[in-house]
């Protein structure tokens, strides 16, 4: 419930902190701009109606913006998974799709860079996934290549405790299924 203290939840404001960020982790997660934008409309319709519930005890708006937009991913992917009502009264039907363990590897990945900082993220995307250097990053964004470093050192080691487990493994390893 609401607690005194608490912020209360404003559809407008919500969407213009973190309707990009749920967007572009929808979009990453299903490949379907259109499915992701039904996604993040309803995820904030399903938040609106559920905003009583919202309280910083069980965490930030964003927090629960994400879990309500990962289950929604979540179900869209499984019924793609799901065979037709039935298939022969639907022209042109075609095999049953079965879920793609990529996808489902992606999204994990998605929701779990989401929980980083915007900083951490940033610095991960840009040397691990795009293949920028530090220093090139470095004169992009005038922070000092230590800094950066620093970053990536952390960043990497939220990132394995959000995907499960503090293994000591091939940094690089993480993002392999991207």
């Amino acid at each position: 419930m609401h607690q005194e203290g608490d912020p209360v939840f404003d559809v407008r404001e919500a969407f213009a902190e973190h309707g990009g960020a749920l967007f572009a982790y929808a979009v990453n997660a299903l490949g379907d701009r259109a499915e992701a934008e039904d996604c993040v409309q309803e995820a904030f319709i399903r938040a609106w109606r559920s905003r009583e519930w919202f309280s910083r005890s069980r965490g930030s708006i964003r927090t629960g913006l994400f879990a309500i937009v990962r289950d929604l991913v979540t179900d869209s992917l499984r019924a793609r998974a799901r065979p037709p009502a039935d298939p022969e009264k639907i022209e042109g039907a075609s095999d049953t799709v079965t879920e793609d363990p990529l996808a489902v590897e992606r999204l994990v990945l998605y929701e779990s860079l989401a929980t980083l900082t915007s900083e951490h993220r940033q610095v991960i995307a840009a040397v691990q996934l795009d293949g920028v250097g530090y220093q090139e990053l470095s004169e992009r964004t005038g922070v000092p290549v230590a800094t950066l470093r620093t970053r990536m050192y952390y960043g990497l080691k939220s990132l394995r405790t959000a995907l499960g487990g503090g293994h000591t493994h091939d940094e690089r390893n993480v993002f392999a299924a991207g």
